[in-house]
């Protein structure tokens, strides 16, 4: 067994001179245990609610989007759909329009973004697993029916058992003549509600999915499109396809993923996280002092022990390495505990939801605090803790020649 951890492990269990020493040496390891506990519960829940937050937007945000580069619209044959859905990975293919416009319903009215949709993105959309009323129901034969945002539907106070009062869209007219009247500035056409969803605040205040027909009618559209939205298979190189996509459609249109069409806000979950990881650490390394003050008292208990191994040959080197060692140790099994108490907690909190999110009838889309433990969190604490031991070791032991060697003799 290497020579300097031997020694350094049997001062760790070993019983002090004095009994304060090894009080202070469980309080050092406790402490540690307890920031890296609290660091590793804290990102787990972040990296709950940023699984939460992309599984909500994954709902209504497509793999693939496509746009063009400039203006609102484009002509639908100016992209090669035949070849879209041939790429590997590429399960549907979905043309939409999205304009915005007044509904009104009975004395109610609110500004939304209609989003028209064609057939296919009932199979690619997730949205029929957020309906809080009514189905997710765009066509029926020759009847067209909208899904409603809860917020928009509350702004109306919408009644999907209303079979008498539909719900009137409106949008201006591309050769609108406003002097003419209102009927004259405006298209206009009823529909009724199928269902209401709620994903996050911001789509339901402002979203409307409609069909496709109905809206391109609303619009006069014939073969403009505003995006194009591609459904990837889980499985598939999602890079891979994009970079496809992009080299096929070339610079006329913009080609985003699901997290650059959420850029800003994954950017700010990532800054969120490090900016916590920072505090705590900052936590972690108020809690490491008492390592200094257990490596300081040691040294001065074990004046002794060092004078004795100096008279065998062992130089400062050898010396340093022990109560290097020494607060290594601390934090290391400081460490492990409190990553093991973490890890403990977090999966009592994923499989008991112990701490909730508001009362038992609030309207939260999760219960409890959702929590994902990852493998690199474990490893970055880890990593973390034992930096900051190995520092807050080092000052205490790189004076032990400076303050005591000079002021040690055997009795």
């Amino acid at each position: 067994m290497n020579f300097p951890f031997y020694i350094a492990r049997r001062y760790l269990v070993s019983k002090k001179s004095h009994n304060i020493i090894n009080i202070i040496s469980g309080i050092s390891v406790v402490g540690v245990a307890i920031a890296a506990m609290a660091l590793i519960i804290v990102l787990s829940v972040f990296n709950g609610f940023d699984r939460l937050v992309v599984s909500l937007f994954s709902t209504f945000n497509p793999s693939i989007q496509i746009t063009p580069s400039r203006g609102k619209t484009f002509v639908l044959d100016s992209i090669p759909l035949d070849r879209l859905r041939i790429i590997p990975g590429v399960l549907h293919v979905a043309e939409v329009i999205e304009e915005d416009a007044l509904m009104k319903y009975k004395d109610n009215q609110t500004i939304v973004t209609i989003k028209g949709v064609s057939e296919s993105y009932p199979a690619m959309s997730g949205l029929d697993t957020m309906m809080v009323e009514g189905n997710f129901l765009l066509q029926d034969e020759d009847k067209d029916y909208a899904v409603l945002g809860y917020g928009v539907a509350g702004a109306l106070n919408a009644n999907i058992q209303d079979y008498l009062n539909p719900i009137s869209v409106y949008v201006p007219r591309r050769d609108a003549n406003f002097t003419g009247g209102f009927e004259n500035a405006f298209n206009s056409e009823i529909i009724f509600p199928s269902g209401f969803f709620q994903i996050q605040w911001e789509y339901d205040v402002k979203y409307a999915i409609l069909p496709l027909r109905f809206v391109k009618k609303l619009l006069d559209y014939g073969d403009e499109r505003t995006a194009i939205e591609i459904d990837l298979a889980k499985d598939a190189d999602h890079r891979a396809a994009q970079k496809k996509i992009e080299s096929l459609l070339g610079k006329k249109f913009i080609v985003k993923n699901r997290y650059q069409q959420q850029e800003i806000l994954y950017k700010i979950m990532v800054s969120e996280k490090n900016y916590i990881y920072m505090i705590l650490t900052l936590i972690l390394i108020i809690a490491t002092f008492n390592v200094i003050g257990t490596l300081s008292m040691l040294i001065l208990d074990k004046k002794k022990d060092i004078a004795v191994l100096q008279s065998m040959g062992a130089g400062q080197r050898l010396i340093r390495r022990i109560f290097l060692l020494e607060g290594v140790l601390i934090s290391f099994i400081g460490a492990l505990l409190g990553l093991s108490l973490g890890a403990l907690v977090c999966w009592l909190q994923i499989r008991f939801g112990l701490i909730r999110l508001g009362s038992a009838d609030s309207s939260f889309v999760v219960s409890a605090y959702p929590v994902s433990m990852q493998l690199t969190d474990f490893i970055v604490v880890f990593l973390t803790v034992l930096v900051i031991g190995f520092l807050a070791a080092w000052y205490p032991v790189y004076n032990i020649k400076k303050v005591h060697v000079g002021e040690i003799k055997l009795d």
